[in-house]
């Protein structure tokens, strides 16, 4: 018990930066796990990764000009999102991901340079830091994972469906172009509210751990949106616990505890990665 104790200590959430972490965490948790799930059932993954780093020069440029730095984040993923989208009409989409990303690093490289007292906070949005949210900040962060929960409850079905059947989708008449453009947006700003708690360099662990780790539990969607919601509170407040004890970055914890799980999941399981048969997903679902 006190071995407990040593870890989990009574007095953490009397800390009102703990609290903020923790209810930050909590809403990035949730809304990361299910925007992963379509994610990983899209392909969509170099994205999910480039789109932190991305962002993270928008925080660079919003700090040089004494903006919010949520607010450069949300700015530079969503717009890094768009041009993803958009420009990956005529190229790979690959490709026009890493054009994309060296074009925002290279802009956020220039936002450092000219700004030489950014190296705290720096670091606090590349790893994570426990007193990098304020309390403004989390309703910010609350308003962006409600908006992001409304748009993919709305956009589920067809998102589903055009996710696993896109020829049968587009003979239905879904617009999978403009569909896959909406995900982005939710995308975008997804990683934008996830880095000032996990960071930009570790925050595609926490989108794409939980949600690749329940490939290996269950096939169905709506139970592996739940379990992969499950892994990623545990996740959060695991680490959020073990960075207020040992002062490391959350990010880190972020990322180990992710693969631990996933690492347990992956060979012990009996079953193959998730793989939807296309006779669970007719049209008459829609």
């Amino acid at each position: 018990m006190s071995f407990l104790f040593q870890i989990f200590q009574p007095n953490m959430l009397s800390q009102p930066f703990m609290v903020n972490a923790f209810l930050s965490g909590s809403i990035v948790a949730v809304l990361a796990a299910i925007v992963g799930f379509f994610v990983i059932l899209r392909g969509y993954t170099f994205a999910a990764h480039a789109l932190p780093k991305i962002g993270f020069a928008g925080a660079s440029g919003a700090v040089m000009f004494g903006v919010n730095p949520l607010i450069g984040l949300v700015v530079f993923a969503v717009s890094g999102a768009l041009s993803i989208g958009l420009l990956g009409k005529r190229g790979r989409h690959d490709v026009i991901t890493a054009l994309v990303l060296v074009v925002a690093l290279g802009t956020g490289a220039l936002f450092l340079v000219i700004t030489d007292n950014y190296a705290t906070g720096a670091y606090a949005l590349l790893f994570g830091q426990l007193v990098g949210v304020s309390g403004s900040e989390v309703v910010e962060i609350a308003i962006l994972g409600v908006i992001c929960i409304g748009v993919l409850s709305f956009l589920y079905r067809p998102l589903l469906f055009a996710s696993i059947l896109q020829e049968g989708a587009e003979a239905r008449g879904i617009s999978i172009r403009l569909l896959g453009m909406v995900f982005l947006v939710v995308v975008g700003i997804t990683t934008a509210i996830t880095v000032p708690v996990v960071g930009a360099l570790l925050s595609f662990s926490l989108m794409i751990g939980p949600a690749a780790t329940t490939q290996y539990v269950t096939h169905h969607p709506f139970r592996s949106m739940g379990l992969s919601v499950s892994i990623s509170l545990f996740t959060v407040w695991s680490a959020l616990t073990l960075a207020y004890d040992t002062g490391w970055p959350i990010g880190f914890f972020v990322a180990a505890i992710s693969a631990i799980i996933y690492c347990l999941a992956r060979f012990t399981a009996k079953r193959n990665p998730i793989t939807f048969v296309r006779s669970q997903m007719k049209p008459k679902n829609l």
